[in-house]
C-alpha cells in the first residue's frame, strides 16, 4: 500500500526565513529532533557551500554514532555539476558522504525569461539538471530528487518533459515546489496525480504558504501520489518557517495525516512518528529562531488545548473528545528546563567556569565519558558562543553524549 513520508527541509528552507538565524549547533539539534520524532529524512543544507562543510561532516559522523536514528540526511544543490562535484567531496567517518541528494532548477516561463533572462531555455535546463543527477549518482548517490522550482507555474507539458528526462537519468522523485504559494488543493491534487501516473515515480510536495494554504496543499498533494498508486514525500518545516510567509508547518502535516476526516482513515504514514517529541521540538525551535509561536498554534501553542467559554468548558470538563480533536498528553510535556528556572540558580555557558558545569550536568544527571570532561566544556563554551542563548537541556544532553562528532564543528579551535 502507498504511504506517507516526511521530508523536513527546516535546515535548508527554514534557515532562509529574514529576520532570523540559526547556529550551525542549531541546525544539528534540529536533525537530533527530527530524529526522536521519527521523520524520514531531513534536508540538512547546502554541502556545497564553504561554511556548511564543517557542519555536514559533524552531522555525518553524527549519524554514524546514532544521534539521528534513523534520520536520513540529504544534501540540496542548484542543479549545476560543480556544486554537485563540490558537494559529493564531503565526507565524514570512513571516506563515507552524504548518500541522498536534491538537485534543483527552475522550470516555469516566468523564471526562463525574468530569472534566467535568455542564459537558459528549456531545453539548456534539462541538460543542467540530468548533469547534475549524473554527478550524483556517479558518486554513488542513493536517492536523488529533481526539483521543479517553480512548478505550480510550469505547464503540463513541459513539467511532464521535464519530469520524465528526470526519471531518465535515474532520479528516485520529483519535487514539485509551489515556489510563491498560489496553489489550490484542488488543483494540485489533480496535477500531482496526472503527473505521477504519467512518469512512474513519486511526485514531493513543496509547498509555500502565501495564501495560507501551504499545509492543505501538501496534504492534497499528497492524496494526489496516493490516487496515482505511488508514495507520498512531504516537505515541512518545524513551526512553518520559511521564505516570506513559510513553509507547510511539520506537525499540522503529521495530525492533518494523523486525524483529518476522510483522511486518516485511508492513508498510511511510513514514518515511525513520535508524536511525544513534538512539543519538545517546536518549543525549542521558538526559542532557537526567536520567533514565539502563536497561541493558538496547532498542537503546541499555550491555548491549542485551552477551554474558557462556559459551553466549551463544561463540555470539556464531562469529556475532554467534546471539543478536542487529539490529546495532548500525546504531543509530549512542556519542558522545564534549567536555563528558563527562576530564583536561586547556577548555569553553565559561554563564560561559565567548571563548578558551574559539573552542577548542571549533576541535576541533569548526565554522565561524561572519562577523559572527556575538558572536551565537553570547551563545547559547551563554544555551542553557547555560537548560538547566542543559554543551552537547553536537550542540548546539554546532546554536547555531553557526543563530543568527539560536535568537534568537527568546530575545525582547529580544540586542539
Amino acid at each position: 500500500m502507498p504511504s506517507i513520508h516526511f521530508l523536513d527541509v527546516t535546515n535548508r528552507d527554514g534557515v532562509q526565513t529574514a529576520r532570523t538565524g540559526l547556529s550551525k549547533f542549531g541546525k544539528v539539534m534540529v536533525n537530533f529532533y527530527l530524529g526522536r520524532l521519527g521523520v524520514a529524512q531531513s534536508e540538512i543544507g547546502f554541502p556545497f557551500l564553504f561554511h556548511e562543510m564543517p557542519y555536514v561532516r559533524a552531522c555525518l559522523a553524527l549519524g554514524e554514532a546514532g544521534a539521528f536514528g534513523d534520520l536520513r540526511l540529504s544534501g540540496w544543490c542548484r542543479a549545476v555539476p560543480a556544486d554537485v562535484e563540490a558537494a559529493v567531496s564531503v565526507t565524514g567517518p570512513g571516506g563515507r558522504g552524504l548518500r541522498h541528494y536534491n538537485v534543483s532548477i527552475s522550470t516555469s516561463d516566468q523564471m526562463i525569461a525574468h530569472k534566467f533572462r535568455g542564459r537558459l531555455d528549456r531545453g539548456a535546463i534539462i541538460e543542467e539538471m540530468t548533469a547534475a543527477v549524473g554527478v550524483a549518482r556517479a558518486a554513488g548517490a542513493e536517492t536523488i530528487g529533481v526539483n521543479a522550482e517553480d512548478g505550480s507555474r510550469t505547464d503540463d507539458g513541459y513539467l511532464l518533459e521535464f519530469a520524465l528526462a528526470a526519471r531518465e537519468a535515474s532520479a528516485s522523485r520529483v519535487r514539485y515546489c509551489d515556489t510563491i504559494g498560489g496553489d489550490s488543493p484542488g488543483r494540485i491534487r489533480e496535477r500531482f496525480a496526472k503527473l505521477a501516473s504519467a512518469v512512474g515515480l513519486s511526485v514531493e510536495t513543496h509547498c509555500h504558504n502565501d495564501l495560507g494554504m501551504a499545509v492543505a496543499n501538501s496534504v492534497s498533494g499528497a492524496l494526489g501520489d496516493l490516487d496515482a498508486g505511488h508514495d507520498a514525500w512531504v516537505n515541512t518545516c518545524v513551526n512553518g518557517i520559511g521564505e516570506r510567509a513559510g513553509n507547510a508547518d511539520l506537525l499540522s502535516c503529521i495530525l492533518a495525516f494523523s486525524y483529518g476526516f476522510g483522511i486518516s482513515e485511508s492513508v498510511c504514514v511510513g514514518d515511525r512518528l513520535d508524536l511525544s517529541w513534538a512539543r519538545r521540538f517546536g518549543l525549542w525551535a521558538s526559542y532557537a529562531f526567536g520567533q514565539p509561536l502563536p497561541p493558538g498554534w496547532p498542537g503546541v501553542g499555550r491555548n491549542a488545548f485551552a477551554h474558557e467559554s462556559g459551553i466549551h468548558a463544561d463540555g470539556a470538563l464531562k469529556d475532554r473528545g467534546n471539543y478536542e480533536l487529539y490529546d495532548d498528553s500525546a504531543l509530549g510535556p512542556f519542558p522545564a528546563d534549567w536555563y528558563a528556572r527562576e530564583g536561586r540558580v547556577v548555569l553553565t555557558g559561554e563564560y561559565g567556569g567548571k563548578a558551574g558545569f559539573r552542577h548542571v550536568l549533576d541535576g541533569l544527571g548526565v554522565a561524561v565519558a572519562d577523559g572527556d570532561e575538558d572536551l565537553v566544556f570547551s563545547l559547551v563554551q563554544l555551542c553557547a558562543s555560537a548560538t547566542g542563548k543559554p543551552l537547553t537541556d536537550d542540548e546539554l544532553r546532546l554536547i555531553a553524549a557526543y563530543p568527539r562528532e560536535l568537534a568537527l564543528l568546530f575545525p582547529g579551535r580544540l586542539g
